[in-house]
């Protein structure tokens, strides 16, 4: 009776937005590699924020990387139907960067009855060019304006090609190329805060909360970097945490028996598995301090939220486009699919009238969700098959609990290169990593093994659920379009070439495969 009440009280709020003709207020917060798990005590402002709102302790990402993520939550289709798959970087397959022309997104369906403004990273990038005009029914503030910005102020910008370091990449899936790619160095960034780019965006979200079209709704859209490196980062943030001042995960600098060896040929393991134990300690450091610059800032916006009288009633989603690997599996930046890389904060507060709130959601759910969920508590909800996400709504009112298992891929990083896909369906998580013609299998129960220690796909007592996952996955590849389609005897295959043989793996200098180094698992860490 409760939940049909609740139910109730939102479809009647929903109705009430309908039938008056004036949608409420809508806030995306979105942070850049923002890990899940490194939010609490240390973020009082975005805890302040989770009190208020409903959290899904299990979202994920539709893809591992920036611009392929960032185009599905917006359009709330997948990767392999927007046809952004990739980064833009390179000329070849540039193609695949791109959202396909005449799909409909957040600002095209919204721009014209709210006062819409983009502020921050603008990493959404269509086949039909954004208009920045004044005209436009958008108005944007991207890394362009903060960068003249910075010119008028003879300041240096964070970062530069000493944080960068090559690694191989390959191109169209036929050869390969070497790309500079950011690497886990660390640095004091002497223009201090008041110059880094993220004070910048906080800067000019509020000065849009403060010039917002009063005659109409305000859609915000805040699109920080941090905690996305380089770890060229200000004081007092660079100083904040030490190394052995925090809880270190234990698969930070450990790569696992079971872990796929084709990760190799990516950044990921490339640049990841020279750092030992003890480098990534330091990495985290520097991590954590722009983890909580970036709540300072969104403590600054929602204090300017609540100035203008738009926290109580403002829709407001936090969230990030992906997480970061940080040495976890030895691993370094995104691009695979382990819950650090993949699964990502999202909190959704309702507006005040709204009767549910205080509530966490175990079921698993995606960013292609979000846009449905906005478009149904504003009384618009997606035509048919205008969006692979399916609204939220009946969750957040404790209906609806069995859903689609989520379904993540990913094509390349710069260019078309190796893919994986992953299916998460319950308990269960199944990843498919390949190669040009290699594929390995990766099956996780992540309820008995949160961390992914142990690959249940190596064991043939295994198979038949393998082979379960192996075809819902490829019944979801195959609606949305994949190109790619691995043969009916795949689990076969990858059973004669790995199945009780453990692979052999190099372990990064200093670490062993029992949890980094002797001199870390005898480090007494403490949380703050």
């Amino acid at each position: 009776m409760k939940h049909l009440l609740i139910l109730a009280g939102i479809f009647g709020m929903m109705d009430v937005y309908s039938q008056s003709g004036k949608p409420g207020h809508v806030i995306i917060i979105m942070a850049d590699q923002l890990r899940a798990d490194v939010l609490g005590a240390q973020t009082p402002n975005i805890e302040t924020l989770r009190k208020d709102a409903v959290t899904f302790t299990r979202a994920y990402c539709a893809s591992p990387l920036c611009a392929p993520s960032r185009a599905s939550f917006f359009t709330g289709l997948y990767p392999n139907r927007t046809g952004s798959m990739i980064n833009p970087w390179s000329k070849e397959d540039e193609i695949y960067g791109t959202v396909k022309a005449g799909i409909p997104s957040l600002y095209t369906i919204m721009e014209n009855s709210w006062d819409s403004r983009h502020v921050g990273k603008q990493h959404f990038f269509t086949a039909e060019k954004i208009d920045r005009s004044a005209a436009a029914g958008t108005k944007w503030v991207t890394q362009e304006d903060y960068s003249s910005w910075m010119s008028t102020q003879k300041k240096d910008k964070p970062g530069g090609k000493r944080f960068k370091a090559e690694a191989p990449e390959l191109v169209s899936g036929k050869f390969t190329r070497l790309r500079s790619y950011s690497t886990p160095r660390t640095e004091l960034y002497k223009e201090g805060i008041d110059y880094f780019l993220d004070r910048y965006i906080t800067d000019e979200s509020i000065r849009s909360i403060r010039e917002w079209d009063k005659s109409r709704p305000l859609l915000l859209n805040t699109m920080y970097l941090a905690p996305h490196p380089p770890f060229h980062i200000p004081e007092p943030y660079f100083s904040m945490y030490q190394p052995g001042g925090f809880h270190l995960p234990e698969n930070v600098g450990r790569w696992y028996p079971g872990q796929s060896p084709l990760q190799m040929y990516s950044l990921t393991g490339f640049i990841g598995s020279r750092y030992t134990r003890e480098q990534w300690d330091n990495t985290w450091a520097k991590y954590l301090g722009l983890v909580k610059l970036l709540d300072d800032e969104v403590g600054r916006l929602i204090k300017a939220l609540r100035e203008e009288g738009l926290y109580d009633s403002a829709l407001i989603i936090f969230t990030s486009d992906h997480g970061e690997m940080l040495g976890s599996h030895s691993l370094w930046q995104k691009m695979c699919m382990y819950e650090e890389s993949v699964r990502v904060p999202l909190m959704v507060k309702l507006p005040k009238e709204y009767p549910v709130k205080n509530r966490n959601i175990t079921t698993p759910v995606s960013l292609v969700d979000v846009l449905p969920t906005i478009l149904d508590l504003n009384g618009t909800a997606a035509s048919p098959g205008q969006t692979d996400g399916k609204s939220l709504v009946p969750l957040l009112a404790g209906s609806d609990k069995e859903r689609d298992a989520v379904f993540i891929q990913y094509d390349g990083n710069g260019s078309l290169g190796s893919a994986q896909r992953c299916l998460v369906d319950g308990d269960f998580k199944l990843i498919v990593d390949t190669f040009r013609e290699e594929t390995f299998l990766e099956m996780y129960d992540m309820k008995r093994d949160p961390q992914e220690t142990q690959n249940l796909a190596l064991n043939r007592e295994n198979e038949r659920l393998l082979n379960q996952l192996m075809t819902k996955l490829q019944n979801r590849m195959d609606g949305s379009g994949d190109r790619i389609r691995f043969g009916d005897d795949i689990v076969k295959r990858f059973h004669e070439n790995y199945a009780g043989r453990e692979p052999e793996l190099t372990v990064p200098s200093g670490a062993n495969r029992e949890g980094g180094s002797d001199k870390a698992r005898k480090q007494t860490t403490k949380t703050n």
